[in-house]
């Protein structure tokens, strides 16, 4: 697993997934709702890395998007740049509809949410987030060309896990603070999930052209 990769961890929980670490911190069942949400998010991190390991290994070349090779192919180069133009129009639409954009309706449920509840949650936004799947396409891509197994995704997997449980890290360790703190920050972040979409549109891109 190369260093280029790792940072990609960080956009796997930008947006509703970060978001939804911070309610979780906020609901009936702080810690033990969390700590299921990050087993969830364990779980599908591993589970996709291994099936995209896999299709790699079915595929070969033909799905080598991380740039690291001369030989890199050209349907690669393709999906690169269909990627990134994907990428500038979502952040196009986001500033657009700015005035009406609103965080997802079932973000407030997680208010309520069991153990069982944030668990599905946490598997659900990694294995669906279109975003979440590219980067674990261009994570198990690196292992099968580097011909790694799945044991060298720990570090990512691990980094992943340790975004996901910030909020929960700090509410354990700034309790009375973070019980104040953590409310502001998650009204902060409804009334700007546009801004927030568009800036990890831009780390996205971003990644993907050094890449390349």
């Amino acid at each position: 697993m190369t260093l280029q990769i790792l940072p990609l961890a960080i956009t796997m929980m930008a947006g509703p997934q970060i978001m939804s670490a911070i309610v979780l911190v906020t609901s009936q069942r702080a810690v033990r709702a969390s700590l299921a949400f990050l087993l969830g998010v364990a779980v599908a991190a591993t589970a996709g890395i291994a099936v995209t390991r896999g299709l790699a290994a079915l595929l070969g070349n033909a799905v080598h998007i991380d740039g690291e090779s001369h030989t890199a192919s050209v349907v690669g180069k393709v999906v690169q740049i269909v990627l990134v133009g994907l990428l500038i129009l979502l952040a196009v639409k986001n500033y657009v509809q700015r005035s009406t954009s609103k965080p997802p309706k079932w973000l407030s449920t997680l208010l309520t949410a069991s153990p069982a509840t944030a668990f599905k949650t946490g598997l659900v936004l990694i294995l669906t987030m279109p975003s979440d799947v590219i980067i674990m396409l261009t994570v198990g891509t690196n292992l099968e060309h580097r011909d790694l197994g799945l044991v060298a995704a720990v570090p990512f997997i691990a980094l992943t896990v340790l975004i996901a449980a910030l909020p929960l890290i700090a509410y354990l360790l700034f309790h009375r603070r973070a019980v104040t703190a953590m409310p502001k920050v998650r009204e902060w972040m409804n009334s700007n999930s546009w801004l927030i979409n568009i800036v990890v549109c831009g780390i996205f891109i971003a990644l993907v052209l050094s890449g390349g």
